[in-house]
């Protein structure tokens, strides 16, 4: 039975649309034109009308229609507080043999146990679905809907390998389901989280062969090694990588590079940032990752974090007023590009210190090394002994609930600077923030870019002028016999 959504109204708008018939916060949006407003999708797809009848239930329960005109591209006005979907969340029914929820104790945050597979998060957020078990009807929405790009978790084409993998026999048939999505012109990001001596090697080989035969609709395929905690008690047997072992994954990822760049013209297949770092190997330069499509998946984030450090040492202060130390702290994976930023801030910096701590995962086990899974608990302890924490602690941001500021196991910023002693805690997600926190708000302002007023071109003789303040998009505005794209 399907699920009745929720889709309370939070907000409105004042002088849009909605304010003008009287819609207020707290009121539910049923219908739209007679059609369900099951989540943000539809509401975007179903508001596109000029002309909608609304079925509106207050919040005392009381049932109304509305009627709205407005301009075609006009914004309804309708605020529902940031929620993607009002029906809930389409969970998996999988039983994978590497599922990070199933080796999760209980009592931390319940973020950490849903298991999602919901094909609308994957088109609205980059959440990564299996297909597995999809019904029709959802496969058809996506297909008429044009839900492009999908994020879709492969692991294996071989489908006796993925039914393995995936601890179900409907995961068969993935490369029937991705040629389908493809001939309806539905793209998708790929990824495979490896796991040694399974899916791995000739396995992946396969994988990335099958993969790449689909044609354009294949935008990228990312290579993750398998994430595992100290919980898994009753679970299949898996282990992590050695070195020797991701160096090898590096130089089979690197070989399928050069083999697809000359076809492809992009770089296709992607090894994640920790393998390089289990392999003690330098992150590849930023053209590797190009759009950095699958930043979220662990793909670049290392390159991207240097590449924006380099950007910001123009702003940095020369000198501090005082003399100033700060700590950072973070998890094994990230402990070698974070030192690299504090010889960068102390090299520009006159009279900063910073130092460097590496927390290990007491909590999850020390095969977890990503900053977003250390505990609040796992900072304190490992801070607490050291003599001198400085005048601040900044702590990783990726680690902490962003409407809260609350760390996996509900610890605040204000109680880790308590159990430190007092001294202050924060958080910082880019170099730009790192910055501006150690050297306590000294980062200079960013300086405005000239914009380009118009750019002159020519193509075989003829001349062609692009305004660049009237149309940023750059179409020419006067391209006399100019037979091109550009004079488009």
């Amino acid at each position: 039975m399907a699920r009745l959504a929720k889709p309370v109204i939070m907000g409105i708008t004042p002088g849009s649309p909605a304010d003008a018939v009287g819609l207020k916060p707290g009121d539910k949006l049923m219908e739209i034109n007679g059609n369900p407003v099951r989540d943000d999708l539809d509401y975007r797809f179903l508001t596109a009308d000029e002309r909608l009848e609304l079925k509106v239930v207050s919040a005392t329960g009381e049932s109304r229609a509305v009627t709205i005109h407005k301009e075609f591209d006009e914004e309804l006005g309708i605020d529902f507080g940031g929620k993607a979907t009002f029906d809930g969340i389409y969970t998996c029914h999988n039983n994978c043999v590497f599922c990070f929820v199933h080796q999760q104790p209980r009592g931390l945050r319940p973020t950490l146990t849903l298991m999602d597979d919901d094909f609308r998060l994957s088109y609205m957020h980059g959440n990564f679905i299996t297909l597995v078990g999809i019904s029709e009807e959802h496969w058809r929405r996506i297909l008429d809907q044009k839900l492009t790009p999908l994020y879709i978790s492969v692991h294996a084409t071989d489908d006796d390998l993925r039914a393995f993998l995936l601890g179900t026999d409907k995961a068969r048939g993935i490369l029937g389901q991705l040629r389908e999505l493809a001939d309806s012109g539905i793209q998708f990001h790929t990824q495979v989280v490896s796991c040694p001596g399974l899916n791995d090697g000739a396995a992946l080989d396969k994988t990335i062969t099958d993969l790449s035969a689909l044609g354009d609709a294949l935008l990228s395929i990312s290579v993750v090694p398998v994430g595992l905690t100290r919980f898994r008690q009753g679970l299949y047997p898996v282990r992590s990588y050695r070195p020797n072992e991701a160096a090898a994954m590096i130089d089979q990822i690197e070989a399928w590079q050069q083999k697809l760049a000359p076809e492809w013209g992009t770089v296709l297949v992607h090894a994640s940032d920790e393998w390089y770092v289990v392999a003690g190997r330098e992150a590849p330069p930023a053209e590797v990752y190009e759009n950095y499509d699958q930043l979220e998946n662990g793909v670049g984030m290392i390159r991207l974090f240097l590449e924006q450090m380099k950007a910001t040492t123009e702003r940095l202060p020369a000198e501090l007023p005082a003399p100033r130390k700060v700590t950072i702290a973070t998890g094994v994976l990230a402990t070698r590009t974070l030192r690299t930023a504090a010889d960068w801030l102390m090299e520009h910096v006159k009279g900063l210190t910073v130092d460097v701590v590496t927390i290990e995962n007491e909590f999850y086990g020390p095969t977890v090394t990503v900053a977003g899974l250390i505990l609040g608990q796992d900072y304190v302890a490992q801070l607490r002994p050291r003599p001198d924490l400085g005048d601040l602690v900044i702590l990783p941001a990726v680690g902490f609930r962003e409407t809260d500021f609350k760390s996996l196991d509900n610890m605040t910023l204000d109680d880790i600077s308590a159990l430190l002693g007092g001294v202050p805690v924060t958080i910082a997600a880019t170099p730009a923030e790192l910055a501006d926190k150690a050297t306590g708000g000294g980062l200079l302002p960013e300086k405005k870019k000239r914009r380009l007023k118009s750019l002159r071109l020519t193509h075989y003789g003829e001349a062609a002028v692009v305004n660049m303040e009237k149309d940023p998009l750059g179409r020419c505005e006067r391209s006399p016999g100019l037979k091109s794209p550009l004079g488009e």
